[in-house]
Formats: C-alpha cells, sequence, structure tokens
C-alpha cells in the first residue's frame, strides 16, 4: 500500500487529474447508472468549499499582521489588473454579439428565484456583506465578509502583536495550508466523479438546442482568456505571456472547469501561486479578492445574454446603451457569486436597461441554466486561471524592474 501511496504521489498531478477524467467519461458514457461515483465528485467539490473560507480567513490575517511594506502597492496593480480585464470582457462581448446576433428559444420562467432589481441592490448587498456578522460570514462562505473582517483583524496585529502571536498566526495558516494541499491531492478521484455525473446526466441537445448561442459565450470567453488577457500581461511584462497563461489554464483552470466555482477553487489558486513562488503575503489577499472581482466570464455572460434576449425581442442597441451595458455588466459582475450559476440571476437587472419585463428576463435565466453545464464551466475556467495569472503579473511586474529572474 505504502508502494501504490508513493507512486500516486510521484506522478505529476495534471497527468493524475487527466486520467481521472478520462476514467469518468468511460464510466459516463458504459454505465451511467451506477450509484456511488457521483459522491466523489461531491466529497471533494464539499471539501473545497469547507475548506476555502478557513484558509482566506487565517491567510488573509495572518499576512497583513506579518506583511512586509511593498505589498500594498502590487496589491493596487492587481485590483487595477482585475477590474480592467473584467471591463474588456463586456466590451468582447458587445463586439461579439453586434458581429454574431443570436436568437434563443426561450423557456418557462424559473421559478423561486430572486434577482437583483438593479445596480444599487447589488451594491448595497455587496456593502451590507462586508458588514456581516465575521462567524456568519465563515459559515455561509461570504467572502467580502471574510476578508474585511480578515483585513481589519489583520491591520489591528500588525502594529501590535508579539512575536509569539505572529508565529502562532503562521504556526496555523501553515497547518490550513498542509490541509489543503491533502485535498488538492485527491484531485483526480473528485474530478472522475464531477466528469461521471456531467456526462450520465446530460445529452447532447444543449449543444444542438442553444448551439449558436453557447458557440458565442466560449468563443468570447476564449478569445479572452488566449489574447486579451495575455496582451495585458504582455504590456505589464514585456515579454512572453503564455506560458504563464498556459501554465495558469492547465493548473487552476481545469480544476476550476469541472469544480464550477471560483470559491471553491481558491485553495487551488494559492497552491499554484506557491509553485510560481509568490509572496504569500499578496497572494494570500489578491486570490480570494480575484474569486470576487475579477469576473471575465460573468460579465461576458450577463452582456452576451442580455443583448441576445434584445435580439430575440427585435430591440436596437445603439453604440451609447452598448456602452453603459459593459459598465453595467463589469460592475453586477463583482458582484456575482462565486459558485456554479452565479452570474445568471443578474441577466435581468442588465435586461430592465432596455425595459424587458422581469418575466422575459427570468425565461433567459432558464435558457442560462440549460446550458450552464457547459457555460458556467467555461465561465469560472477563465475566471479562476485569471485570478492567478493578474495576481503573477503584477508581482512579476515588480520582479522585472528589480532585475530578478522570472520563470513561468
Amino acid at each position: 500500500m505504502k508502494e501504490i501511496i508513493k507512486k500516486y504521489n510521484d506522478t505529476s498531478l495534471i497527468l493524475r487529474i487527466i486520467i481521472g477524467l478520462a476514467i469518468g467519461v468511460i464510466l459516463g458514457v458504459t454505465v451511467p447508472n451506477a450509484t456511488g461515483i457521483e459522491i466523489l465528485g461531491d466529497m471533494f467539490v464539499g471539501a473545497l468549499k469547507a475548506i476555502a473560507p478557513i484558509l482566506v480567513f487565517v491567510l488573509v490575517m495572518s499576512s497583513l499582521a506579518q506583511a512586509g511594506k511593498g505589498v500594498s502597492k502590487r496589491f493596487r496593480t492587481v485590483i487595477c489588473l482585475y477590474m480592467l480585464s473584467t471591463l474588456l470582457a463586456a466590451v468582447a462581448a458587445v463586439v461579439g454579439s453586434f458581429l454574431f446576433p443570436v436568437s434563443m428559444k426561450l423557456t418557462d420562467a424559473v421559478q423561486n428565484q430572486a434577482a437583483p432589481s438593479g445596480i444599487f441592490e447589488v451594491l448595497r448587498t455587496l456593502f451590507n456583506n462586508m458588514v456581516a456578522n465575521p462567524v456568519g460570514a465563515l459559515m455561509n462562505a461570504n467572502y467580502i465578509g471574510i476578508l474585511t473582517w480578515a483585513v481589519i483583524l489583520g491591520l489591528a496585529l500588525k502594529g501590535r502583536a508579539s512575536e509569539h502571536t505572529r508565529e502562532a498566526l503562521g504556526d496555523i495558516s501553515d497547518a490550513v495550508s498542509q490541509a489543503v494541499r491533502w485535498i488538492v491531492n485527491l484531485a483526480p478521484f473528485g474530478i472522475m466523479g464531477l466528469v461521471f455525473t456531467m456526462v450520465s446526466t446530460n445529452g447532447l441537445s444543449i449543444f444542438t438546442d442553444y448551439g449558436k448561442l453557447l458557440l458565442l459565450l466560449v468563443g468570447t470567453m476564449l478569445v479572452m482568456a488566449l489574447i486579451i488577457d495575455p496582451f495585458i500581461a504582455a504590456i505589464c511584462l514585456h515579454r512572453n505571456p503564455y506560458p504563464l497563461v498556459f501554465r495558469c489554464l492547465k493548473e487552476s483552470g481545469l480544476t476550476a472547469f469541472f469544480t464550477r466555482s471560483s470559491a471553491a477553487n481558491i485553495p487551488v489558486n494559492m497552491e499554484l501561486c506557491e509553485k510560481l513562488g509568490l509572496d504569500k503575503d499578496m497572494y494570500s489577499v489578491s486570490i480570494p479578492l480575484g474569486a470576487t472581482i475579477n469576473m471575465d466570464g460573468a460579465a461576458i455572460t450577463i452582456t452576451i445574454m442580455t443583448l441576445a434576449t434584445t435580439h430575440t425581442m427585435g430591440i436596437a442597441v445603439d453604440i451609447p446603451t452598448a456602452i453603459i451595458l459593459s459598465l453595467l455588466a463589469t460592475v453586477s459582475a463583482c458582484g456575482a457569486s462565486g459558485v456554479a450559476g452565479g452570474s445568471l440571476l443578474l441577466i435581468p437587472m442588465a435586461c430592465s436597461l432596455f425595459g424587458i419585463s422581469n418575466d422575459i428576463a427570468m425565461q433567459v435565466v432558464g435558457v442560462g441554466f440549460i446550458i450552464g453545464v457547459v457555460q458556467d464551466s467555461f465561465e469560472t475556467a477563465i475566471n479562476s486561471s485569471g485570478d492567478v495569472l493578474f495576481a503573477a503579473t503584477a508581482e512579476f511586474r515588480d520582479w522585472i524592474k528589480e532585475g530578478k529572474e522570472v520563470k513561468f
């Protein structure tokens, strides 16, 4: 047994994930009614979601309590990169929708789903989440609240905590990080279960009924991930960004594709940042923040689904209104929940810009849930991989200025 475990650990994680993926596909096709396999995926995602809030709270608080002077400048750079990327994603979605307009077959209205009535409601929710009870924030995985209280406590400890207290925080942080490594090491089994569930429960009808819409969504996301985001990184780094881009997609995007949750993928991104040699004080704050505000995929989904609705209803959209929609999608995407389907309920708010009724908008949300098995997977993959890409870009930019060697 020890030899088997050793061989398992010595094998590349990516290779193990690919093998798990292949086994999941084979089992989903050959024995779709088998019971018990899907529990592996549920346990994996559940474990990630369980450990992520604790990880974020402990790491952010510990890092700020021991942070160096250079963190704040890089932190501002990361925020600017996150917001710029999300805005450009919305603009790319507008351009794609104008070049390739699509119509939809509207479904029955989605029941028991409450959509925000306006941008002010989204902002109010964000601000309310910031001051939520810290214990409740941990229990409900409210990452805005977790970040807020972790920052407050971390800054309070920075100038007052004794050396022993800082060492204790560091030890707790290391222990939680080790628990995350154990969970991530079991990712191949979790992904096998997730892929089995996906293949066995979803047919190919989504590709035929909503093929054009799905193609536009996925195509725009790929343009963002493979062209626009690398272009931003290239401007900052003045060198070929694609080795870094592909590594982020491979080691972060692949897992996020199957977990379909930016929040659940936070531990995976933390692990990747450590492999890249990034400053723990920096990435322990920027990665959970990115899971909240770096929402390229969400901005694309909101914009394309809204413009597809206007095209279906014969509503003409001019350039100024499209620009306003891009800004609205950027801000509202930052309020999207970091869970599967979190961006879909923001579509009615964007539709209201064109006077589209909530009943019709909620039918569009229904379409989103139908294609969500593919759309949301790609959305989460580019969101999560972008978190690491821009966190690394901000730090590598400083390294290059200081003459340090940068290896992707």
